[in-house]
């Protein structure tokens, strides 16, 4: 699954001018209502290593390929608000690729109701997708997930589920695409003909 998906990013791989992300202050995150943040809702404040980024990008060319609400997600390590996102209840099957870089990254399979707000699931489709990096700020210790392959900030990762089932990766939606189930086969069927060539 690695080496396939990776095989179908490499086509958009581009020269880079930004090496490490570095989030804007907390005051300027986005905001949730009164009582509506948890631990997911704060804003991250890790600095990524971009330079460890398979795909690379300008801001400039970021910004045109995002809206501006995944923009200020997935670039900028922002929240969007719980309960008010394009994911936190949907149930349809099917896979969610980052909105960065078109990488498969959690199977509806894995998904379950947190209260949150936010879309969560037990664990990564692979687990080398999804990169994680400890997050001290605001007074807290939580770990930061981001997708390895194009550096997006996808949300927070906690071990608060019963560790048979995995943990809770507590997922911006603005950080998501989803593909329903059937365009997903045919998605991997198309791309297993590119990359093999059978």
């Amino acid at each position: 699954m690695l080496a396939l998906a990776l095989a179908v990013a490499a086509g958009t791989l581009f020269a880079a001018d930004m090496k490490t992300t570095k989030p804007t202050a907390a005051k300027d995150a986005l905001e949730c209502a009164p009582g509506e943040k948890s631990a997911c809702g704060l804003p991250s404040n890790v600095v990524i290593d971009m330079s460890k980024a398979k795909i690379q990008r300008t801001d400039a060319e970021w910004q045109e390929r995002l809206t501006p609400l995944q923009y200020q997600v997935a670039r900028l390590q922002r929240t969007e608000p719980p309960f008010r996102n394009a994911f936190w209840d949907k149930h349809d099957d099917g896979v969610y690729f980052c909105v960065g870089c078109d990488t498969p990254l959690f199977d509806s399979s894995t998904k379950f109701e947190s209260g949150t707000g936010w879309p969560s699931f037990y664990r990564p489709l692979e687990k080398s997708f999804v990169g994680v990096e400890r997050d001290v700020s605001l007074g807290m210790i939580r770990d930061e997930v981001h997708c390895t392959v194009c550096g997006s900030h996808l949300g927070h990762v906690f071990d608060d589920v019963p560790r048979a089932k995995g943990k809770r990766y507590c997922i911006n939606s603005a950080s998501l695409r989803f593909m329903p189930r059937k365009n997903y086969d045919a998605w991997v069927a198309q791309s297993t003909v590119v990359s093999t060539g059978k």
